[in-house]
């Protein structure tokens, strides 16, 4: 690879006599000059893997000598020549990952000596010209990720020396053709990601020497031939995600290379086929989302080469200690909701490389076997929804990689051992819905990850450790439905990340610490039936909330619907003396039965008043979570009537307003412009629904939603505020300055977990589409929250009715350039726009291919911020981690690319 650069000189046509050229794999930018038309003798030209854009040239046609072409991986515009036609002895044609677009020209059928004709990942549209058909000669031909459309030519098998017939991820329709079969040379045959129909030929059975069957993601229905065991050669084998129905035919059992069956989502019924690891080369085995039933095959729990095994979503059944075997190279197993029954046996702990282990919704018993702590690779575990009984082995203390753990829902008990406070990485807890007894251990400090933590319908008892106090990055704290006393840790002022709290249900008493005041993320509490006493604390969240959430608890006061005011004399601190306790019983107890006698009296006037009202205040608005037609008039009048003035940005489909309520809270009103509610049709109740699931979205690294309103004169959402606006404002300012690089760092990995728990922790899982720098806002201490995510979901542009790009160009994954399918995937491929955007402190391109693109082998230097002065050891090596995982983001195939929880485990 050399470093040249600048444009292709015109006057390289004096080169008369030139029969090679190759200038691959430099810097070249500009067009393809189309002098070079005029090299007559030019057999070989390779000008792939640098920055050409423009169209190509019509003049190429004119090289009648040539027999290769290669310019892919540039970033070439407009058609794909017609003049190509005149290149008779070209043998290989390479167009691809580029940006070409209009139709393949059908004077392609003219290169009777093609060979390989590879124009995959660009743009190219229309139905693939029947002259492909004349290609005879042909041995690859790969149309990939483009957005064609229309049926698979008819005569697609008249190509009879094809090896490889790759026309994936673009929108073609129809049957697969019958002439198809017939290409007895194929090895490849990848038809995944369109919207194929029909059934699958039993003449598939002809195709002798395929290797690689591929047609996941279409609409084929119907059985699955049996003719299938007769593909001899077969080793990898993608069907999932189709309507294929009847049972699995045992004939696979003769696939004897098979390392690869991928079955998911489908609805195939009855049992696994008996030897389906016959051949003893199986490694990924998922067969996931059917109606399987029946017992785990024998040959399965002796298939020592399995790495990946998923069965959830079955109806399989049958003794787990006997009917899965050893399988040393076991990175992935979820064989959750079956019917498995029996207890867990300790073999499991010899699969020493697992990191993913799920059981959960089965009927297992017995206790777990400390074996499992053996386990150190283990990320995730999840054994919940059973009837596991006996402890939590202290030897989990080993699994000192593990992020999750959930055993909730079983009838675990004793104590929480204190060896789990080696579980350093352990970032959701959940064992709520047990046994477990004794006071919660104070290791839970050590877990300075944890972001979720459920302790729910338990036994604890004793004080709240005060080592909770150390969990920073905690959002959801739930420890309802306990035996705790005493009262709440003034440490709890230290979890600034707290989003959630329950704690109700307990025996906790004493006076609400002010410590709750500074928790400035602090969105809902529950503290009802306790023994609290004294005034709730001044904050947001303990001011609206329900009196459902702070009842139960006899001497707490304050101005909340429900709650008596609080007087002079507290009923807290003096309650011991006589002379106190004679007046609480003369003189208060008897004024508050005349309070609670008028809130009855006045709640049974508004009720009446109310009924007659109701239409009218229908009309008026509905607002979540806020006394609506209060906060309704409260922005209107602050917003005066939503006047310019108040405005501080504007997308697509509305405007933000910046609203200080009359209570001098600050918040930010998402107004929808009237043209983008007419476009997309608003339903008001899936509106609400939408908006109401969106609310119960909650995370440290992502904006809060807290109501709305929609109405006939106005659709408008309600935000916290955050104030230092958006991550591409600042960068493009001189403010990026204050973006040091400990900073930036913490913003990927705030974008990353946000992600992580749309994408992983939400059911279902939300995918935000349009994940970008202006998206991103910072709040006082440059901390990441992620915003705009649901304004997509609530105008209804789902996957199934996705008509337009909704996207952020130069963040959208490139198969939104052929599919209007989004998926968790295109998230991900704009995570790693946008990470190499905050190291490199401005935008590193509108295309990029990850694979071909020289950004894979640049150096940490050439990607940072130059307004920034050099990074230390310790974080050079973090920003190196981000810029490795936002390349693997930005793989062209979707498949290819990490989850966000992945990625949001490596940068942890």
């Amino acid at each position: 690879m050399n470093s040249l650069f600048g444009n292709i000189p015109p006057q390289i046509s004096s080169l008369s006599k030139l029969i090679y050229l190759d200038l691959s794999a430099n810097q070249f930018s500009g067009k393809i000059p189309p002098e070079v038309g005029l090299l007559a003798n030019l057999e070989v030209l390779l000008l792939c893997k640098n920055k050409l854009n423009n169209s190509i040239p019509q003049e190429i046609g004119q090289l009648r000598s040539l027999v290769m072409l290669s310019i892919h991986s540039n970033s070439l515009e407009g058609p794909v020549p017609n003049s190509f036609g005149n290149l008779s002895k070209l043998a290989y044609l390479n167009l691809y990952s580029n940006s070409l677009s209009g139709s393949i020209p059908s004077e392609i059928g003219n290169l009777s000596n093609l060979l390989e004709l590879c124009m995959y990942t660009n743009r190219l549209t229309g139905p693939i010209p029947p002259t492909v058909g004349n290609l005879r000669r042909l041995t690859v031909l790969d149309l990939s990720a483009n957005q064609l459309s229309g049926p698979i030519p008819a005569n697609v098998g008249n190509m009879e020396s094809l090896k490889n017939l790759s026309l994936a991820a673009n929108n073609l329709v129809g049957s697969i053709p019958i002439s198809l079969y017939e290409l007895g040379n194929l090895t490849v045959l990848s038809l995944f990601h369109n919207n194929l129909s029909g059934p699958i030929s039993e003449a598939i059975g002809n195709l002798k020497s395929l290797v690689i069957l591929q047609v996941h993601e279409n609409h084929l229905n119907g059985s699955f031939p049996a003719t299938i065991g007769s593909l001899s050669k077969l080793e990898v084998l993608f069907i999932r995600d189709n309507q294929l129905s009847g049972s699995i035919p045992r004939e696979v059992e003769n696939l004897m290379k098979l390392t690869v069956f991928r079955v998911s989502v489908n609805q195939f019924t009855g049992n696994l086929p008996q030897n389906i690891c016959q051949g003893g080369l199986l490694k990924n085995f998922t067969a996931c989302g059917n109606r399987l039933i029946g017992p785990i095959p024998e040959s399965l729990r002796n298939c020592s080469s399995l790495t990946r095994i998923r069965l959830d979503g079955n109806q399989l059944t049958g003794n787990i200690s006997e009917v899965f075997g050893e399988y040393p190279d076991l990175d992935y197993i979820n064989i959750s909701n079956n019917s498995f029954y029996g207890e867990l046996p300790p073999k499991w702990g010899r699969n020493s490389r697992l990191t993913n282990l799920e059981i959960w919704g089965n009927n297992i018993t017995g206790s777990i076997p400390p074996e499992l702590g053996n386990l150190s690779k283990l990320q995730r575990l999840d054994l919940s929804s059973n009837h596991v009984v006996g402890e939590i082995p202290k030897e989990f203390g080993r699994l000192t990689s593990l992020g999750w753990l959930n055993l909730s829902h079983n009838q675990l008990s004793g104590g929480m051992p204190s060896e789990l406070g080696s579980m350093i990485k352990l970032e959701k807890l959940d064992l709520s819905m047990n046994k477990l007894s004794n006071s919660v251990s104070g290791c839970l400090g050590n877990f300075s990850l944890l972001f979720h933590m459920n302790l729910s319908n338990n036994e604890f008892s004793g004080r709240i450790p005060t080592q909770m106090g150390q969990l920073g990055h905690l959002s959801v704290l739930d420890l309802s439905h306990n035996h705790l006393t005493g009262e709440i840790p003034m440490e709890f002022k230290n979890l600034q990340s707290l989003l959630t709290m329950n704690i109700s249900h307990n025996n906790l008493s004493g006076i609400l610490p002010r410590a709750f005041e500074v928790l400035n993320g602090l969105l809902n509490v529950n503290i009802s039936y306790n023994q609290f006493c004294g005034p709730i604390p001044n904050k947001t969240a303990f001011l609206d909330a329900p009196i459902e959430a702070l009842g139960g608890n006899k001497g707490l006061c304050g101005k909340v619907k429900g709650l008596q005011p609080c007087q002079s004399l507290s009923t807290c601190k003096h309650a011991s003396p006589n002379g106190r306790r004679i007046l609480l019983f003369k003189i208060i107890f008897p004024l508050l039965g005349v309070v609670i006698l008028l809130f009855v009296v006045m709640r049974t006037w508004r009720f009446i008043r109310k009924r007659r009202n109701l239409q009218k205040v229908q009309d008026e608005n509905l607002i979540s979570t806020f006394d609506g037609k209060k906060m309704y008039e409260e922005i209107i009048a602050a917003t005066g009537d939503f006047d310019a003035m108040h405005c501080i940005g504007r997308g697509r489909c509305g405007s933000v307003y910046k609203t200080q309520l009359p209570s001098g809270v600050i918040i930010a009103v998402k107004r929808f412009n009237s043209s983008c509610e007419e476009n997309y049709a608003i339903d008001r109740k899936d509106f609400f629904n939408e908006v109401m699931a969106l609310t119960r979205v909650r995370h440290r690294n992502i904006v809060k939603l807290h109501g709305f309103c929609s109405n006939a004169r106005h659709s408008f959402l309600i935000y916290d505020y955050i104030e230092k606006g958006s991550l591409a404002g600042i960068l493009s300012k001189e403010e990026a300055k204050e973006l040091n690089w400990s900073r930036r760092v913490n913003i990927v990995k705030g974008v990353a977990h946000a992600l992580s728990y749309m994408h992983h922790d939400c059911s279902p899982p939300i995918v935000h589409r349009d994940i970008a720098s202006k998206n991103v806002l910072l709040d006082s201490d440059y901390g990441a929250r992620l915003s705009d995510f649901d304004t997509a979901k609530l105008l209804n542009l789902d996957s199934s009715n996705w008509t337009g790009f909704a996207g952020t160009y130069g963040y959208a994954a490139p198969e939104l350039a052929y599919t209007w399918k989004v998926t968790e995937k295109c998230d991900v491929y704009s995570f790693g726009v946008l990470a190499l955007e905050i190291i490199k402190g401005n935008h590193v391109g509108d295309f990029i291919f990850s694979a071909m693109s020289p950004l894979a082998n640049m150096q940490l230097k050439d990607v940072l911020d130059q307004r920034l002065p050099p990074p230390t050891v310790p974080v050079a090596d973090e920003l190196t981690k981000i810029a490795n995982i936002a390349i693997s983001c930005l793989l062209e195939n979707p498949k290819s690319r990490p989850t966000m929880y992945m990625v949001s485990q490596v940068l942890s």
